[in-house]
């Protein structure tokens, strides 16, 4: 029975630092993709803006009505006393 060829493959994950929109607090990004990131806080999902500078904005749900989300339906999570 021949030997099954074994693969190699290299994972490398894009990590910064950044201020999380759902946290508000300033920690570790881990990109998931070259454009979606996870909070190390609080394990929000985020996006990545670049559009003169680099902002995070959290990934938001689709719409029930099928109309397009707007950053100004996004509520704010409340922080923990």
């Amino acid at each position: 029975m021949p030997k099954e060829k074994k693969t190699k493959f290299k994972i490398e994950a894009e990590v910064v630092k950044g201020e999380c929109p759902n946290c508000s607090e300033i920690t570790m990004l881990v990109g998931i993709t070259s454009q979606f990131f996870r909070c190390m806080e609080c394990g929000g999902d985020l996006e990545q803006h670049v559009n003169g500078k680099i902002s995070y904005l959290p990934i938001m749900q689709s719409r029930t009505d099928g109309g397009k989300p707007y950053v100004k339906d996004w509520k704010w999570r409340k922080q923990k006393d």
